[in-house]
């Protein structure tokens, strides 16, 4: 079950995406889901993702909102720093933000 404000996704970078895909299902037995050419989905524990794009360079943890409007809020009355406005994406919508400590994290919502 999604909780507000708790990691529900982690997408990392994917470099040479059928490479790493490659590695994951041989060593771990992981499978995928592609949404594209330069991502691949995963369900194995934690929900994730290999993001093949060059300008995705650490990894990146979405946490989940009800009510992504309220969440964003939040954050920038906390101090977050929004690097990015609410967008929509393949499966929802989400912002981007800076913690205190230089950290991107992400925060999405469904539909």
């Amino acid at each position: 079950m999604r909780e507000d404000g708790k990691i529900d996704y982690l997408e990392m970078p994917g470099g040479d995406l059928p490479q790493t895909k490659a590695f994951y299902a041989a060593a771990f037995g992981w499978r995928f889901t592609d949404y594209g050419p330069t991502y691949a989905a995963y369900d194995e524990g934690l929900d994730g993702g290999f993001d093949g794009d060059e300008a995705t360079s650490k990894p990146l943890p979405v946490l989940f909102a009800s009510d992504l409007e309220a969440m964003l809020a939040r954050v920038t009355e906390a101090g977050g720093e929004i690097l990015r406005p609410i967008f929509s994406f393949p499966g929802g919508r989400r912002f981007h933000f800076r913690d205190p400590a230089g950290n991107e994290l992400a925060v999405w919502s469904e539909g």
